[in-house]
């Protein structure tokens, strides 16, 4: 990447999102376009794609049934539902109280296991302390910034090879054990109290910023009660810096305990769980890595550096071919589209993961890529880059699809063609037996998996199968009518969806793949 010259790009680029109001949010090339797009009052863009996708993708554009509040009311019991997977890995559950008083007293319960399906508790940390709302973030549209205190961390080992595991992490003088003494399952182990300044979290590697960025949503479903989810701030990538990480994105949310998705049956077990009796997980049902065929995402998906997005991918197993189309948004709603992304080129299977059970690893290479602009801040850009590194330079319109490829992709937004990049998928059925696909999480920094070291230990949020076709080619027509002239076609093109790798970090799409 450009380094420094990409860095002053992007913050000349900020700048005039800033004063523009609206924001260009770009992320990862892991995204999608969602139907009905409309950059402005003066365009309307429509999309038609396969009845099965635009079905899946129809429910981001329903505002009567996603709400959202700053401040976020945080009052209530909330809790994981599934295990989760972090950087590392790190495999956990977890299960967070906020009381009414006005101090916003926090009592949580993070659960770790040694398995990626939480089938086998190693130890259990109990968190007390205190949360103090601020502010809208101005980063981050929709979340709201916070400050935590913590007051108290207690740990319970649950295993003999979790006292191992830790014995060489953490001192003896933290655990207050004397000479010759070892850790003892199931007895309550102090590791951080702020009126006595004892604090071994910093050895131990814990952090909870995550609770310095959140947002509460309410769901409306049509059939049934409403359900509340709270996210908090994402965890870094790279386990060095995600002690002091200030989060700009969202880990998976959390479940309100009375108010949560249906069915749930994860949830009950967390909300029953305690330092003491860890909530043990069903095996979830694992299934072979079968891409085949279209996926679209479940929500409206957030990224570090204030990126709002869809994805939509198509994969041909037999030809091991990709496809992958990213609609990047500047709201957490995903109604107001700033760009899409769209890449595609060829895979392999290397192997199952040694790291993540269940897992395999993939290596990805992307030999293509398209672009098309709906913000005219980033049009200006892409208009004044040097001729020949960024598509045809000054021929750039709103709405109107162009071809970076011969270009070797786009200089001037950090897009270099071909790239490679090494992945990490895994499947599962979820409770209404449907296939879940989880992809790699993009790292923190925006950097890219491009050797094998960089591989991903942990995913994102998980996408659906809303169509079991082969063929990678999803038709993308969008006809735009200005208000005040004839029709014209802004762009005809043929769009695909799928698979990883190119990333767009807001003002700069940088293809890592």
């Amino acid at each position: 990447m450009a380094g420094e010259r990409l860095f002053h790009l992007l913050r000349r680029f900020w700048m005039v999102c800033l004063v523009q109001v609206l924001c260009v949010k770009g992320t990862k090339l892991w995204e999608v376009p969602t139907a009905p797009l409309t950059p402005n009052g003066n365009l309307s863009t429509k999309l038609f794609w396969e009845p099965q996708c635009q079905a899946h993708l129809r429910h981001l554009q329903n505002e009567a049934r996603i709400t959202a509040t700053i401040p976020p009311k945080l009052d209530g019991h909330w809790v994981s539902s599934r295990c989760e997977v972090r950087p590392g890995p790190e495999f956990l559950t977890r299960s967070y109280t906020f009381n009414q008083s006005p101090a916003r007293l926090l009592r949580a319960l993070q659960h770790y296991y040694s398995d990626s399906d939480c089938h086998t508790p190693s130890y259990s940390l109990v968190i007390r302390g205190k949360l103090r709302l601020r502010q809208a973030s101005w980063i981050t549209h929709g979340a709201t910034e916070a400050e935590h205190q913590l007051h108290k961390v207690g740990m319970v080992v649950h295993s003999q090879k979790a006292i191992h595991h830790l014995s060489t992490r953490l001192p003896s003088s933290c655990l207050g054990l004397k000479a010759g003494e070892h850790l003892v399952r199931h007895r309550l182990y102090e590791l951080f109290n702020s009126k006595e300044e004892k604090d071994c979290l910093g050895a131990f590697g814990f952090s909870m910023m995550e609770l310095e960025l959140l947002r509460v949503e309410t769901h409306h479903p049509s059939h049934s009660r409403p359900a509340k989810e709270l996210f908090l701030g994402d965890v870094h990538t790279d386990w060095n810096e995600r002690v002091h990480h200030r989060p700009t994105g969202y880990q998976e949310p959390l479940q309100n305990a009375m108010h949560h998705i249906h069915p749930c049956p994860v949830c009950a077990l967390v909300y029953r769980g305690s330092e003491h009796h860890p909530p043990v997980l069903p095996s979830p049902t694992s299934i072979p890595l079968d891409l085949n065929g279209r996926w679209v995402s479940q929500r409206c998906e957030s990224r570090p550096s204030i990126l709002f997005l869809t994805r939509l991918f198509a994969f041909n197993e037999e030809q091991r071919t990709w496809e992958g189309t990213y609609q990047h948004y500047s709201d957490p709603m995903c109604r107001h589209p700033s760009f899409t992304l769209s890449a595609s080129g060829h895979y392999v299977k290397t192997g199952n993961s040694v790291k993540v059970r269940g897992a395999t690893e993939l290596v990805f290479k992307v030999t293509r890529a398209k672009l098309v602009v709906f913000e005219r801040a980033l049009l200006r850009e892409l208009n004044s880059s040097q001729n020949g590194s960024c598509g045809e330079v000054g021929d750039w319109e709103i709405g109107v699809e162009q071809d970076v490829t011969w270009t070797d992709g786009c200089e001037a937004l950090a897009i270099g063609l071909p790239h490679k990049e090494y992945e990490l998928f895994k499947m599962e059925v979820d409770h209404k037996g449907q296939p879940l696909l989880f992809v790699g999480e993009r790292p923190t920094d925006g950097s890219s998996p491009d050797r094998p070291a960089k591989r991903p230990t942990s995913f994102q949020t998980p996408m659906v199968r809303c169509s079991t076709a082969t063929g990678l080619e999803l038709r993308y027509s969008s006809q735009s009518e200005r208000s005040t002239g004839p029709k014209t076609s802004s762009a005809n093109a043929l769009y695909s969806s799928t698979s990883l790798l190119v990333v767009v970090n807001i003002l700069s799409l940088g293809i890592f793949i």
